[in-house]
């Protein structure tokens, strides 16, 4: 394998507030909880997994211009991450409040900033990168329609200077919100789409996970499906699939492991690694992110 050139990840930056709750969420009344703060998002824990695998990486995003967003900078900053952040006056960086209990995760969200960032600057920021190769897109961008003309604008901006490109279909309420065949129309022809087994769903109907794959390899190039315990499976458009169980480790948080799965993923099959060997990478950091509290590789 070869050293990956630079990865381009575009999509949202965060404050995470986690709270690893004790025991099931008494609704109305107290529930016990391991409390923490910080740097959190699917691109930028993406792109921070990246860095930890010794990757050049570059985040475009955006944040607001208070303190949070300096924060939120300055940890990326220290993680190795290049940072192509805009920096919104009169909006706050978005924040997440997490609620995590055994293998279940609740989010609930301020986007702020991030609806913000424009296409002029992803535009930018793509061609401030000559030495990338890929490009890896948060759907969050595209899902909601305050920040979708930058989503648009990056898969564009890489196609047009010969990046490979993936996409990381988000999360499944906001995926049935727009209409699976609006998402789709808009990922067409990308090389790669991650998709755990609710967006799946939603994209492909219930199917089982290599018939999810095979439908939505009609868009996507390949198609990564993942199913937590149950492991991932890899189809391609050459009617490949490759299925890799998950790794068994006690779940502390699983805040991130999707983010962690992505970048394992993406490093190794940049690298030329094989699917199977890529599956295999990317469910090593996937159980590393859930054994640990927070969305981040630990210093």
């Amino acid at each position: 394998m070869t050293r990956p050139a630079r990865v381009v990840v575009v999509g949202d930056v965060i404050t995470d507030v986690v709270a690893v709750l004790s025991g099931p969420l008494a609704a109305g009344s107290d529930t016990g909880a391991g409390i923490s703060l910080g740097g959190g998002g699917q691109a930028a824990n993406t792109a921070a997994w990246v860095a930890a695998q010794r990757v050049d990486v570059t985040l475009v995003g955006a944040v607001g211009a208070d303190d949070a967003g300096r924060d939120r900078v300055a940890e990326l900053d220290r993680a190795g991450v290049d940072c192509a952040i805009e920096r919104i006056e009169g909006a706050p960086t978005g924040t997440v409040i997490v609620l995590a209990h055994d293998d279940e995760r609740t989010m609930v969200s301020q986007r702020g900033a991030n609806l913000r960032l424009s296409a002029a600057h992803v535009d930018q920021a793509v061609a401030a990168a000559p030495d990338a190769g890929h490009l890896h897109l948060s759907a969050y961008t595209l899902l909601d329609a305050a920040s979708r003309g930058a989503g648009l604008r990056a898969l564009a901006a890489a196609r047009e200077r010969g990046l490979t490109t993936s996409v990381d279909a988000a999360s499944a309420a906001p995926l049935r919100r727009v209409g699976a065949a609006a998402f789709l129309s808009w990922v067409r022809d990308i090389d790669l789409l991650l998709v755990n087994a609710d967006e799946a769903t939603v994209l492909a109907g219930g199917l089982d996970p290599a018939a999810q794959g095979r439908a939505l390899s009609a868009t996507a190039r390949r198609v990564v499906v993942k199913g937590g315990a149950a492991g991932a499976v890899w189809v391609d458009r050459t009617a490949a699939v490759c299925v890799t169980p998950a790794r068994r480790v006690a779940v502390v948080d699983v805040t991130g492991a999707g983010d962690a799965f992505a970048a394992g993923l993406l490093t190794a099959w940049l690298a030329g690694a094989t699917p199977s060997a890529a599956l295999s990478r990317a469910t090593d950091l996937g159980a590393l992110a859930v054994s640990t509290a927070g969305a981040r590789p630990q210093p």
